[in-house]
């Protein structure tokens, strides 16, 4: 599927069409994720072995925003049952049930081509792709939790917090992962995320 997002094409991989674009996402998850708040030292190792669990679920999904053939954004997601360990285990003793949430991974996109509606495109496509499924009654994302006082947060910094209520988000800090990547400067060290959800309402 081929959509437009004024000049900024969007198309629309699922499982194992993803494979001829995997070397875009990790390209376009180290840059940007080099960034604050998750400071990510890029390692091509890491990059297959994260979006390996991608090619492997059948109703997994990449939106890619394309111009002129380069892929400069993306975003991802997958049923959450489908997903590592890490990322299901803060619901396997709650009372929502892993098979019940479909788990949004990365929205990725190049500098230059934010703030064009391309952000609130990639949760659409995404949140469509899922109540298409059928079963899922939760969408829902993980956000890296920084420390509000650390010294390398840039001045002037905003938080996507309010993108992410907008779009009926709520952080569930109940819900958490501990996830090790290597970070710059500092080398291999474990991050907390926390879950935000939405119920996913029937089209």
């Amino acid at each position: 599927m081929n959509t437009a997002s004024r000049d900024i094409q969007t198309r629309v991989l699922s499982g194992a069409a993803i494979q001829a674009h995997v070397v875009d996402l990790a390209r376009l998850r180290i840059e940007v994720f080099r960034q604050w708040p998750y400071l990510y030292e890029g390692d091509a190792r890491y990059e297959a072995s994260y979006l390996k669990v991608y090619l492997q679920s059948a109703h997994s999904i990449a939106v890619l925003a394309m111009e002129g053939g380069k892929v400069v954004g993306a975003s991802t997601g997958l049923p959450l049952q489908d997903e590592s360990v890490a990322f299901r285990k803060p619901f396997e003793a709650g009372p929502i049930a892993p098979s019940e949430v479909f788990y949004f991974g990365e929205s990725v996109l190049l500098p230059p081509y934010r703030g064009r509606g391309l952000g609130h495109r990639f949760f659409d496509l995404r949140e469509a792709h899922a109540r298409s499924l059928g079963g899922f009654r939760w969408t829902a994302f993980c956000a890296v939790q920084r420390d509000a006082g650390d010294p390398r947060q840039p001045p002037f910094h905003r938080g996507h917090e309010a993108f992410w209520r907008k779009r009926g988000y709520t952080p569930r800090p109940e819900l958490s992962v501990r996830l090790p990547w290597n970070e710059i400067d500092v080398g291999e060290m474990d991050h907390v995320l926390t879950y935000w959800m939405r119920p996913l309402e029937r089209s």
